[in-house]
């Protein structure tokens, strides 16, 4: 008989989805059978494994070590690295994650962001190897690996459940900044239908409604105009694969270093003056609604991640070019 008694860090999920991390390489029609016959209880008693665990609660497991060595997937930990860290508390963190960098796993011998931030806790201490294999913790929204910028992460299964929930009901105001060609005045409420091709990974921006066509919208607004380039800030209001890059460049403005949507020949400059082999497109801002439950410490607060050191070079060198523009 095996014995486990779930933590602060554990507390809050449902107890089928613990066992489900626990013995990862198990059918959930185990569980079922092993609930059924008591051959797994939660404090002593039968269970049907819709309980929500709470700190200091007992299960255990009347199985052989074999088959609970059978059920168990072993995991390649990541090595620790410096994290760009935001914001941190007790069951949630906000980083800033550069470009290049997976945001979750592509395939199975991949390290991403969420395995960095396992061992980032591991080192801390605030979460042990043995806790790890009943719970992990995990980022709540994603990027692209080429797009850098906030991302949100929970530390505890409760802060993961719950931001995860505010997230997915759209109630965050989520703003990036990116470099458009040409220059881009004001502000503008764009709508229109995203189709993907899934066969290229790539998505079109059509005006009217059509098969498998998804409704969009962006927002944006001029930052800073400089002579060749805009430095635009856009407001997700729908959120669709490709969609920022994909809607401004169907009016004419695709991202700088875009490869998918961009200018060739301007993204050979960059590249070529600048290393830029990726689209500038950078994850800058989020604003929390109000809110109840267990994060409402975070109703109305804003969070910011520091632009990268190539936005900081492209605004100097623009505003230089303005400059040397004024005096002419």
């Amino acid at each position: 008989m095996k014995q486990i008694q779930i933590s602060s860090m554990e507390e809050g999920q449902r107890f089928l989805k613990w066992l489900e991390k626990y013995l990862d390489a198990a059918p959930k029609s185990f569980f079922y059978k092993m609930l059924r016959k008591k051959n797994i209880t939660l404090n002593g008693k039968k269970s049907d494994g819709s309980e929500i665990l709470k700190e200091g609660d007992q299960v255990r497991f009347f199985l052989s070590e074999e088959t609970m060595e059978k059920f168990r997937s072993s995991r390649k930990e990541a090595g620790s690295i410096p994290l760009d860290i935001i914001y941190e508390d007790r069951d949630v963190i906000f980083l800033n994650k550069p470009a290049g960098m997976l945001s979750q796993k592509a395939s199975p011998e991949d390290f991403s962001l969420n395995e960095y931030l396992t061992a980032y806790l591991l080192e801390k201490g605030e979460i042990t190897r043995e806790e790890l294999e009943r719970f992990r913790p995990a980022l709540c929204n994603r990027l692209d690996r080429n797009t850098s910028g906030l991302i949100t992460g929970g530390k505890t299964a409760a802060g993961l459940k719950e931001l995860s929930r505010i997230l997915r009901e759209r109630q965050v105001h989520k703003y990036y900044r990116c470099f458009v060609k040409g220059k881009l005045e004001g502000e503008m409420h764009l709508k229109g239908y995203l189709k993907k091709d899934t066969a290229l990974n790539q998505s079109r921006i059509l005006e009217h409604p059509c098969r498998d066509g998804k409704p969009v919208e962006t927002w944006y607004k001029s930052v800073e105009v400089f002579r060749d380039y805009t430095l635009l800030e856009v407001l997700l209001v729908t959120g669709r694969s490709h969609q920022i890059r994909a809607h401004l460049a169907s009016i004419g403005h695709p991202l700088l270093g875009d490869p998918k949507y961009g200018d060739p020949s301007l993204n050979q400059r960059l590249r070529k003056k600048y290393g830029v082999k990726a689209q500038l497109l950078h994850a800058f801002r989020m604003e929390f609604p109000q809110t109840e439950g267990s994060l409402s410490y975070l109703s109305g607060r804003t969070f910011a991640a520091p632009e990268p050191e190539i936005f900081r070079k492209l605004m100097a060198e623009g505003r230089q070019s303005n400059k040397q523009e004024r005096k002419r």
